[in-house]
């Protein structure tokens, strides 16, 4: 795979997606902001300071859900947001990468210490945030939560724990909870963060730190390696009409230090699996 630059300049780049005009939508976790490019290259900014956005989804109704110091629906036609999530036992939350299911629930998990610094690890939880805005608890104990995303038959969610290097797997019950959580895959090098689920049901990883992005098999084989001209490659996402347009986000940029945090495109040979939309 051939990857060329589209953006750079940036802080850590987290959260990508990509909507049906294919416009690539990214956040800068330490800068702030929620940016948007367009085809034709030029970006914009949608929010300016909102920092640690690990996670983002399309919005049924319109806007965009957010992580960060809560979950939040943002509207793009009043800029204004609305809090959906924000505390649990009377303590507020912070939340990292999301993902969603077919109801329109969003699946995400707590960050309860700032991952880039050296506090002490708090482990967080995974939750489900169910329309308007009712959270279930389903796991406790996660080092640092990463990456989610669901198999194609809706039944297994993979879950990126970033500290234990490996990629976790629950199987998702009747009632839209998770079970049985086990290793589905452990990265040959770096730690795991975005990932995204391919139409065949396989899981591909931004390997932090590695300089890579890692693409398993449905049984957890590594398939493929893919170098990129980054150490700190943080998160990916398919898109495109055909979905096969992989977008790759990074902190770094080894080819010019000066060009930072870089967005990267490639063509895959399998395509994405959609994500459906939040319903808020």
């Amino acid at each position: 795979m051939e990857f060329e630059m589209l953006a750079s300049g940036y802080g850590l780049l987290e959260a990508p997606r990509v909507d049906d005009l294919g416009r690539l939508y990214f956040s800068d976790i330490p800068n702030g902001g929620v940016y948007r490019r367009n085809p034709g290259g030029n970006v914009e900014t949608l929010i300016p300071k909102r920092k640690g956005v690990g996670g983002m989804i399309f919005n049924a109704r319109g806007g965009l859900v957010l992580t960060g110091r809560g979950l939040i629906h943002w509207d793009e036609k009043t800029g204004k947001s609305r809090e959906l999530f924000v505390a649990w036992g009377g303590k507020p939350v912070g939340m990292n990468d999301l993902t969603t299911d077919d109801h329109g629930s969003i699946y995400t998990g707590t960050i309860n210490f700032d991952p880039l610094s050296s506090d002490q690890p708090i482990p967080g939880s995974l939750f489900r945030i169910d329309p308007p805005g009712r959270a279930v608890k389903l796991w406790d104990g996660i080092e640092v939560s990463n990456g989610l995303g669901f198999s194609p038959d809706r039944k297994h969610l993979y879950h990126s724990d970033s500290p234990t290097g490996a990629v976790w797997v629950y199987d998702v019950t009747h009632e839209r909870g998770v079970k049985d959580r086990r290793i589905f895959a452990r990265m040959p090098a770096g730690l795991p963060d975005g990932l995204a689920v391919d139409a065949q049901g396989g899981v591909w990883v931004a390997a932090f730190r590695a300089g890579e992005v890692v693409h398993f098999s449905k049984d957890g084989a590594v398939a493929n390696r893919i170098k990129l001209p980054a150490t700190m490659v943080t998160s990916l996402v398919f898109g495109g009409r055909d979905m096969r347009d992989l977008y790759v986000v990074t902190a770094d940029n080894t080819d010019d230090p000066n060009r930072k945090g870089t967005i990267f495109r490639a063509r895959a040979d399998v395509p994405g699996l959609p994500v459906p939309k939040a319903n808020f």
